[in-house]
């Protein structure tokens, strides 16, 4: 009798397994999709945008503000711990409006837009359940900016990242610091902090606050490989459309003179784009890769009450073009006072850049490096220990395009029949972008040579573009 009842299991035990394979033959497409992950967009697709926005707002702003020393006033002057902590109780940006940055953005033609949610002073712009040294618990403001921002963002269609000091932490224990601790409070293991905090606080900002353009890392002391990968696995599971920059392994310094292994290793760990040294815009750009640079409108990144020299709006305007030029994208940062404004001096540098992008935007959004070998700018020389450059210093004109169009950006008006060699291709017609009419220029072509005759002055001192139009 057992062993009839065995044979009667097995035979029950084999009709369940013929079930089971006539059920996954029946529906193949069902179990598969049920086991496989999520599909995500590979890096090229991801980064595609910023080929098409060119052009964003970087915002230093934190604590530090109310000293008007910069964003490293933490370091740089040794402050104690306990003394810095101080900053935050009376931390009260009241004048603060999303809206009125956003729109100051959008006003400017940047089409994203990248804060400090946590500088390397450990302080969280945001509020975060992971450390109470934020701007919701720690200071009498209790509101969370970085909320307010992605509502605004959303309303205005402005894309909106984070800048987060991944590594660089100069309140917790154990957190990175470049130039050596001071306090015998920031005394401990980086491994503690990364687990307990850095990554904690990356997940909040991928989870509150809708979707994230970018996550923007920086300065990576202490950082290895799979420190990296263990970030970009947490993003790529939470949004996997974010965009990491390659400050996740490597100082901006540094990527110059990456190897071909380098570049393939952060490939690998999934960064989306290269971030270039600050205030530098690279001589040759790898070719292969989304880049962007980041660059002071006036000489530093977070408020200095004394930094009152400022970029013309021409100089940013050519550092645009060339950016664009090399197939880049330019983050071009303010730092808002204590009070939570934006100075009037950086809004009316962007105001008029805004202007000359609604009259020549097509040469810049969508733009991007032309076939065609335009003058190499001069040598700049370095101003001061940070180095920005005079703009001005630059070549007579640059080159972008785009399918079918070729622009050439004049910075100096010629003054006799302007001639462009290396044109490929049969041109239709000439114009000024500036030109309400875009009335057609005479022109003639000779092989790939292209004699243009202009109008005896400048549209636009700062930048008058020439359009020509190709078969």
């Amino acid at each position: 009798m057992n062993r009839s009842m065995n044979v009667l299991s097995r035979g029950k035990q084999n009709w369940l397994k013929l079930a089971v394979v006539g059920l996954m033959v029946l529906f193949p497409l069902a179990t598969t999709r049920a086991a496989a992950p999520e599909p995500q967009p590979p890096a090229q697709d991801r980064a595609a945008w910023m080929d098409e926005a060119r052009f964003g707002m970087f915002i230093h702003w934190g604590i530090y503000s109310q000293l008007g020393r910069g964003e490293w006033v933490m370091n740089r002057e040794k402050i104690p711990v306990a003394e810095y902590e101080k900053l935050a109780a009376t931390f009260n940006p009241v004048k603060f409006n999303a809206e009125e940055w956003v729109r100051i953005a959008k006003d400017a033609g940047m089409r994203y837009i990248v804060i400090t949610s946590k500088h390397h002073d450990g302080f969280a712009m945001f509020g975060s359940k992971v450390s109470p040294y934020n701007i919701v618990d720690a200071t009498p403001f209790k509101r969370d900016p970085l909320k307010e921002l992605a509502a605004a963002c959303q309303k205005y269609g402005i894309r909106l990242g984070f800048y987060y000091s991944h590594a660089q932490d100069w309140h917790h224990p154990g957190g990175a610091i470049s130039r050596g601790p001071w306090d015998p409070r920031q005394k401990g293991d980086f491994d503690t902090y990364f687990q307990k905090k850095a990554l904690p606080q990356i997940r909040e900002l991928l989870t509150g606050y809708g979707p994230v353009a970018v996550l923007w890392c920086d300065t990576p002391w202490q950082m290895t490989p799979e420190k990296a990968r263990q970030i970009t696995r947490l993003v790529r599971e939470l949004q996997p459309a974010t965009l990491i920059n390659s400050r996740i392994l490597y100082h901006g310094r540094d990527i110059p003179s990456l190897s071909p292994e380098q570049l393939s290793e952060l490939r690998d760990i999934g960064v989306d784009f290269l971030s270039y040294g600050d205030r530098q815009i690279p001589a040759n750009p790898f070719p292969d890769w989304h880049w962007e640079t980041c660059m002071t409108l006036n000489r530093s990144w977070g408020y200095r009450a004394d930094d009152h020299d400022w970029k013309t709006p021409a100089t940013v305007i050519r550092m645009l073009v060339e950016v664009t030029s090399k197939g880049g994208s330019f983050l071009l940062n303010v730092g808002p006072t204590a009070e939570g404004v934006i100075q009037p001096e950086a809004v009316a540098i962007l105001r008029q850049v805004g202007d000359w992008l609604k009259v020549n935007g097509e040469s810049i959004y969508g733009a991007g490096r032309a076939n065609l070998k335009s003058p190499a700018p001069a040598a700049r020389a370095p101003r001061g220990r940070r180095g920005e450059g005079a703009a001005e210093t630059g070549p007579d004109w640059l080159a972008t395009a785009r399918p079918g169009k070729l622009y050439i950006h004049l910075f100096r008006w010629p003054q006799e029949p302007f001639a462009l060699k290396g044109v490929s291709g049969s041109v239709e017609k000439v114009s000024l972008l500036a030109d309400p009419a875009h009335e057609p220029l005479r022109f003639q072509q000779d092989d790939d040579t292209v004699t243009v005759h202009l109008p005896p002055k400048a549209l636009d001192d700062r930048d008058t573009v020439l359009c020509l139009e190709l078969r």
